[in-house]
């Protein structure tokens, strides 16, 4: 592992629960549209694509078949080896066979394990109780997906370590860190560097990732990649390149965090580098 010390993962967020075309004509939000944009992340320098779908309507959805057809796309291109990771929240109050159905039977590399409940911006629960996360990990073990754990605030963290210890998560853990969500922990170094802490106290061994929600995205960034961690980007998390301009593309994202690592003496992982540093299967 000591030649990938200076190697950094970007994963890209093409697509998430809530922007809208609205918000930026540019958001891929149909499987056709997703495996384009991932592709052009791929060769961009992206590792890792985080993947959420639609329905028609384009609201947030679970649908097995648009992520059946989104994986099927991706895997289309032979020579795109990104590594997969699917969504188990792709909104709220949905069916919790339906968060389960596309890692157990897709059985992509990676897969969000969201490790505690929280006030989703204010408006709606989000919800993960403690018997579904007994069971998400147990079933993620069962079928080699290794969980990627989003944690929105300390307590995540910390719940993370108790499921350590049960059995129900193995080590070593990956973390990624959501910062500057509403209801969730504020974005900023401090607290980046606080939630760090938690995580070598909690887990030490574990790797770690981290994105700023908005305004919050590039403080995040130059910290994330000061700090020796791993990097998400995309419009999942911001519609906006620049203050007041619109991203052209999830590609445009990865292309400045590839240019920051390298300008920071770092280079980004390729997918198989990534697989080794997270312990993937191959």
């Amino acid at each position: 592992m000591s030649e990938l010390k200076n190697k950094r993962i970007i994963t890209v967020a093409t697509t998430g629960a809530w922007p809208t075309k609205d918000n930026n004509p540019n958001v891929p939000l149909q499987p056709e549209e997703i495996a384009a944009d991932v592709y052009a992340c791929w060769e961009a320098g992206a590792a890792i694509c985080h993947i959420h779908v639609r329905d028609e309507d384009a609201k947030p959805s679970m649908s097995f078949e648009k992520f059946r057809e989104t994986v099927r796309l991706i895997r289309s291109h032979e020579d795109c080896d990104i590594v997969l990771n699917l969504t188990t929240s792709g909104g709220i109050n949905l069916s919790e066979d339906d968060r389960c159905r596309p890692f157990y039977e897709l059985k992509p590399e990676l897969a969000s394990y969201d490790c505690g409940s929280m006030n989703w911006q204010h408006a709606a629960v989000f919800e993960n109780h403690p018997k579904f996360l007994e069971r998400i990990g147990l079933m993620m073990q069962e079928v080699d997906v290794k969980p990627e754990i989003e944690a929105f605030d300390a307590g995540m963290i910390y719940n993370a370590g108790y499921y350590l210890k049960k059995g129900v998560l193995k080590a070593p853990l990956h973390f990624q860190f959501c910062m500057g969500v509403p209801g969730g922990i504020k974005a900023s170094v401090k607290n980046l560097v606080f939630m760090k802490d938690v995580m070598d106290e909690v887990a030490p061994g574990s790797t770690w990732s981290t994105f700023g929600v908005g305004a919050s995205a590039m403080e995040i960034l130059y910290a994330g990649i000061a700090m020796g961690g791993h990097i998400r980007v995309g419009m999942e998390d911001n519609v906006l390149y620049s203050k007041g301009v619109l991203a052209d593309c999830n590609a445009q994202f990865v292309f400045r965090a590839k240019r920051l690592m390298e300008e920071f003496g770092c280079e980004a992982a390729t997918p198989s580098e990534a697989r080794e540093i997270l312990g993937l299967r191959r």
